[in-house]
């Protein structure tokens, strides 16, 4: 006879994924620290700290969603050996000291973070052949002040033209500026970039290639050796990559640009870069701007009462102006 079934004779089948997870995760202490030195569709090259080899790594557990970019200071698990086939895991990711970030466009909200933990944004500007760009050098000092960066103005192809105008020009914000020309050495380069990590920022044709290249004399062949691990052939100069320099340090090429967003720059952290003029803005009314036509902005008070340089005040409302979007030479 079959069975007869009500109500209480219920049968439940565990599905699955029934089975509870466990909270616990991997401590991973034995973990491997090493820097990313560059990112190519979801591979991430890393130079493993205190060895000379490069691993190629993906992002692994907790990680997965996690934004990993040139410069991030990780942890890997894994294969570390770096041998061809090769395969580790990034299942952790340090602090970021600095972060050099930027977006598409002054309207676009969304940045696009280039390079971590570095401590120099080296802004590369050709003297003639193409003409220096004031409004994007603006705009890269804004990120480097932005992102917590020391920025350095590299001066390039000083044999085609004189470079003293832009020295006064960018003189008030104190910034280090250096010049270079083929028929001399880069020792005020070489000096800035020493034992640091340095990004090499510039639109197309400035030469800055020409200045990673004597910098990092075995340039070339080092690319050539992390595409090998990426394993991936894609050309490297479309994106940023670490490079050491002989000697100590690190130089961080990046594609040349053709423009530089601004969208997610707080002007609070801009005006932060500037410890002589913050205290006074303190004294400006809500949501001020700082520009130089409002009549009730302290600044400039502060500089009529002669406690700040007229030319740092208005160094910072045409950097404050190149966020808004409305310098675009």
């Amino acid at each position: 006879m079959p069975r007869e079934l009500d109500e209480d004779d219920v049968r439940v089948r565990a599905g699955r994924g029934s089975r509870p997870r466990t909270r616990e995760r991997p401590d991973h202490a034995d973990a491997l620290p090493a820097t990313v030195v560059a990112v190519d569709r979801g591979r991430y090259t890393c130079h493993v700290t205190g060895k000379a080899v490069l691993v190629a790594t993906v992002r692994g557990g907790s990680l997965r969603r996690t934004s990993v970019i040139v410069g991030d200071e990780v942890t890997l698990v894994g294969d570390v050996s770096g041998s061809p086939g090769s395969l580790a895991r990034i299942v952790g990711r340090g602090e970021r000291r600095s972060v050099l970030r930027r977006t598409a466009d002054d309207t676009d909200p969304v940045e696009r973070p280039i390079v971590a933990n570095a401590d120099r944004l080296v802004i590369v500007c050709a003297l003639a052949d193409p003409p220096p760009r004031t409004g994007l050098i603006d705009r890269c000092l804004v990120a480097a002040y932005d992102g917590g960066l020391e920025p350095v103005l590299c001066l390039t192809k000083a044999d085609l033209a004189d470079g003293s105008a832009l020295r006064e020009l960018y003189a008030p914000l104190g910034l280090p500026v250096v010049t270079t020309r083929p028929d001399a050495d880069l020792d005020g380069l070489t000096a800035l970039v020493s034992d640091r990590v340095c990004v090499l920022f510039g639109h197309s044709g400035v030469g800055k290639s020409t200045l990673v290249n004597r910098l990092v004399p075995d340039a070339t062949q080092t690319i050539g050796v992390v595409n090998a691990v990426t394993g991936r052939g894609r050309h490297t100069s479309s994106a940023a990559i670490a490079l050491p320099v002989p000697g100590g340090g690190w130089v961080v090429d990046t594609p040349g640009i053709r423009s530089f967003g601004l969208g997610a720059v707080d002007a609070g952290r801009v005006l932060a870069a500037f410890p002589d003029l913050a205290p006074a803005a303190g004294g400006c009314p809500g949501g001020c701007t700082h520009r130089a036509d409002l009549l009730d902005c302290a600044l400039d008070r502060a500089v009529e009462e002669g406690h700040a340089d007229p030319g740092r005040l208005a160094s910072l409302r045409r950097l404050l102006v190149a966020r808004s979007g409305a310098e675009t030479s």
